[in-house]
């Protein structure tokens, strides 16, 4: 029997600016209490820029501030506020971190969950998924949730003022959504949901891969105006949408393995999910031999939107063979997404690409 083809979404997605403060509006459907978890830096904004709203349609809000990891540790903190303050439904306000953790305590609750993502980092606000960290901020297992997010709320006016590495990042992250999908398509390999990808969830990461292509390089401009314009609205939809839809129905291949590998170097700490999964990109696109052509428009996004090249721009003080060696391990392990490949993957080949793409990358540098 085939296996089954998927394409998952979120029940909403809501763009616009504004949102924030009609946050009551759009959350009232889900009961009159809700848990708040907020980004640190954006708790007391969300909490006064909301207030009228909530108000206004009888929700009580119960604001709490995320910890900083979406370890198992948080995701129980959370879980102990939920239940004291007798709440309804999660919202989570912030960064993947906050917003993993928001889904993780909705899901062990059963109850709904609405995204609002504060940066447009990563395209973790859309997807039925919580990677769950240790504490120490090394990389301990995927959750895999039987839902997607209630509603995801995209307030362009919020994600406009974001710095603009961060929404760099969410370019980096969407720009391996459609290379990773066509992989997994290819290969008739397994997708987030664990089915095989759709035709639609691979035209969804090809439209996410041209939408960037067109307009992030603009995108960039407008947020380092913090203004909102058509580019940065495109934009948005392509890293937080299609992105995460692309993500999920498509699957992933090898340079999400990699960016899960690199986690474990101490130097790269610093370093944003996206800005590694845009090394692990190019890094799967030597492994797989593409042509030249489409390496060098790959690198001239990478360069347009100002990520970082080479693994020395991602904070590496000095290469060690060995460590790259593990990272080459780790890519390979049991169950990871690096083989959706089309052919047998080795640490040996990971780590010769993974050099050859930093020479390759050098050559770009100005």
């Amino acid at each position: 029997m085939a296996a089954v083809k998927s394409i998952t979404s979120p029940m909403k997605f809501l763009i616009q600016a504004g949102l924030l403060a009609d946050l009551g509006k759009h959350i009232k459907q889900y009961g009159d209490a809700g848990l708040i978890i907020c980004d640190p830096f954006i708790a007391e904004k969300a909490a006064a820029d909301s207030k009228a709203s909530l108000a206004e349609h009888g929700v009580k809000g119960v604001f709490t501030v995320f910890g900083g990891e979406s370890s198992d540790e948080e995701i129980n903190r959370q879980q102990a506020e939920f239940d004291q303050a007798g709440c309804r439904f999660v919202v989570g306000i912030g960064g993947g971190k906050t917003l993993d953790t928001a889904k993780a305590v909705a899901y062990y609750k059963n109850v709904p969950v609405v995204i609002f993502p504060t940066l447009a980092s990563t395209d973790a606000p859309c997807t039925a998924l919580t990677v769950v960290y240790n504490a120490d901020g090394s990389f301990n297992r995927y959750l895999f949730l039987p839902n997607n997010p209630n509603a995801v709320l995209a307030d362009t006016k919020l994600l406009a003022a974001e710095p603009a590495r961060f929404f760099a990042a969410g370019v980096g992250d969407g720009l391996a959504t459609y290379f990773e999908a066509r992989t997994c398509y290819a290969s008739n390999g397994i997708n987030l949901v664990l089915m095989q990808p759709s035709l639609a969830g691979l035209g969804i990461a090809k439209m996410c891969y041209e939408t960037i292509r067109d307009y992030a390089p603009q995108a960039m401009s407008a947020v380092a105006a913090k203004a909102v314009t058509p580019a940065l609205e495109r934009t948005i939809e392509a890293t937080i949408y299609m992105s995460g839809v692309g993500a999920e129905s498509g699957g992933l291949a090898a340079a999400h393995a990699i960016h899960n590998g690199m986690t474990a170097v101490h130097d790269l700490h610093g370093a944003m999910h996206g800005e590694k999964v845009a090394f692990g990109l190019v890094t799967q696109l030597v492994m797989e031999g593409v042509p030249s052509e489409e390496l060098e428009e790959v690198i001239g996004i990478i360069k347009a939107v100002g990520l970082p090249l080479t693994l020395a721009d991602l904070g590496l003080k000095e290469f060690k063979e060995a460590e790259w060696r593990q990272v080459a391990e780790l890519s390979c392990a049991e169950g990871e997404t690096i083989h959706n490949e089309p052919f047998k993957v080795t640490p040996d080949m990971v780590y010769d690409a993974i050099v050859a793409a930093d020479q390759l990358l050098q050559q770009y540098k100005d």
